[in-house]
């Protein structure tokens, strides 16, 4: 069995450079063979018993599960996390509203930044990659993550864990916060990428997303597709700090609408960012 030969067995699903770079992702990632091993000799070099692992990991592949659940991790802001089938796979544009939040209170002399921790809270947290990778790199923070999914609170624990930040972990729906959630002191963030894809939109997805990502954190109904966005907003106005910041990644659909429905409510300062692909991806607002 050659490279050529196993990306090819992908075309079906990806085009020949996705094809490459999923089965170069694989090997590299379970086999540690490197781009030089394909050209050469390397997969020759597996074992029997290897050849048959990477023929299961291989035919994966060709059902359209996703490489990353393959291989059970994926990169986000430099950092490796665990993934699997139950929570979404961290995606660049995500990374984006880590750094926007990021960005606006690691400044010298930045007067966002209070003496006292900052407390930060990631609604629909997923695999934890949102609330690492702040509780990591904001300065002196505190970071309570939510979700609605104890499966996917598990893969947050053990991404926490293993990378060694401090996350307050809580199982929540955002759409009805309990007790817990409603007498929890005022944060200075709260940062959220929720399901935000419509589900008549489904039909231009890629056919191995909505076979093998979770539906629960993709997907808004056709006549509500701000439900959780209200629904956080709506948290954020008895639960954010005066001047405090709420980050959302949104569906650049209804970006116009997400804005405006913030300006209704009383928030300010309402920025849109832009994605690498040049659409509007990131919606930052802040309470009085």
């Amino acid at each position: 069995m050659t490279y050529s030969q196993l990306w090819r067995r992908l075309l079906p699903l990806y085009d020949e450079r996705e094809a490459k770079a999923v089965v170069r992702t694989l090997l590299e990632e379970r086999f540690n063979l490197t781009l030089t091993d394909l050209y050469t000799d390397g997969l020759d070099r597996l074992t029997d018993e290897e050849k048959v692992r990477m023929e299961t990991l291989i035919e994966r592949l060709e059902a359209g599960e996703p490489v990353q659940y393959v291989v059970g991790k994926a990169r986000f802001c430099g950092r490796d996390y665990m993934v699997a089938p139950g929570v979404l796979i961290p995606r660049p544009e995500t990374e984006m509203l880590c750094k926007e939040v990021i960005s606006a209170y690691n400044r010298p002399y930045c007067t966002l930044q209070p003496p006292a921790p900052l407390r930060v809270l990631d609604i629909g947290t997923g695999s934890g990659c949102i609330a690492v990778t702040l509780a990591l790199d904001l300065w002196n923070c505190t970071v309570t993550a939510w979700d609605i999914s104890g499966d996917a609170l598990m893969i947050a624990r053990e991404n926490a864990h293993r990378l060694q930040a401090h996350v307050n972990l809580e199982l929540q729906d955002a759409l009805n916060p309990d007790e817990t959630a409603l007498n929890a002191s005022p944060f200075d963030i709260i940062v959220s990428n929720p399901p935000y894809i419509c589900i008549r939109e489904s039909k231009d997805m890629a056919k191995h997303i909505l076979a093998h990502e979770p539906h629960t954190a993709l997907f808004v109904p056709d006549d509500d597709p701000l439900l959780f966005y209200r629904s956080i907003a709506h948290y954020g106005l008895s639960h954010l700090k005066p001047s405090g910041m709420l980050a959302f990644e949104i569906n650049p659909i209804y970006a116009e609408e997400t804005c405006k429905m913030l300006e209704h409510m009383g928030y300010e300062q309402i920025e849109r960012k832009e994605d690498q692909y040049g659409k509007e991806r990131i919606v930052i607002a802040r309470i009085t």
